[in-house]
């Protein structure tokens, strides 16, 4: 009897992905392995559409919390390394060789990765501009650098206690708190930051150091390109900004 394979996202983008990563999103705290599977799986693909088989590839994984990009990356037959710097975010059972470490300061060699892939951390440091600059650095020239963020004023940009951020972030914390009875995971200026999409595309297009290959939604189902192009709609519709970038030679 053949057995199937694990669930693939539909095509990228069309409505049936989005929706299918919108339930899985709706389920991530009752069911946070379908979920993250379901992810790295649709961010593997992408990577792939732009930049070829994983196979035999050097892909380092900048903040990948419990290892689901890292270990769809592996199944793939890429050599994927995990650097997450917070060892709570790796959970019980990371996978092998996963390494605690700072992204503003890899411990790998200038050109070490074909691909250096981070999903939605951007947000969460502090000065995305030297973070970005290392994810450069570890990549080798014509190498392709992933990074998407959920900037702070797409509906999802106060996490946890979205979108009442929208009514500041203070009141949408401390409702959050009401609500759940408990401390919320985020807070605006320590762990969780008002990154924006308008300011992010012309400090990266500015560089020398790589090319835009994409500036794109991430999950939005028609006009991905289109909708990061309008200024000001950008920054509610967008939702999740992708970036695929090329190191230059």
């Amino acid at each position: 009897m053949a057995v199937a394979g694990p669930r693939r996202p539909p095509k990228d983008p069309s409505v049936r992905r989005s929706v299918a990563l919108f339930r899985a999103f709706l389920r991530e705290q009752q069911d946070p392995e379908a979920c993250y599977t379901l992810l790295a799986r649709d961010a593997a693909d992408q990577v792939e559409a732009y930049g070829g088989p994983l196979a035999g590839r050097t892909v380092v994984d900048v903040g990948g919390g419990g290892g689901y990009f890292t270990a769809e990356f592996r199944r793939r037959g890429a050599r994927a390394a995990l650097f997450e710097p917070d060892p709570r975010e790796l959970g019980a059972h990371p996978p092998a060789g996963a390494v605690v470490a700072d992204g503003y300061l890899l411990p790998l060699a200038d050109g070490t990765a074909d691909v250096c892939f981070s999903s939605n951390v951007l947000e969460h440091v502090d000065d995305p501009q030297t973070f970005l600059s290392e994810l450069v650095r570890v990549t080798r020239p014509g190498g392709l650098i992933y990074v998407s963020f959920t900037n702070w004023l797409s509906p999802w940009g106060g996490h946890e206690w979205a979108p009442w951020h929208y009514l500041g972030a203070h009141r949408a914390r401390a409702r959050h708190e009401r609500r759940t009875g408990r401390p919320a995971k985020h807070t605006l200026g320590v762990n969780l930051f008002a990154v924006h999409i308008g300011p992010t595309l012309r400090q990266v297009r500015a560089r020398t150091d790589v090319t835009v290959v994409s500036a794109r939604s991430r999950y939005w189902p028609f006009l991905a390109s289109a909708v990061t192009r309008v200024p000001g709609l950008r920054e509610f519709a967008t939702w999740n900004l992708l970036l695929i970038l090329r190191r230059c030679p």
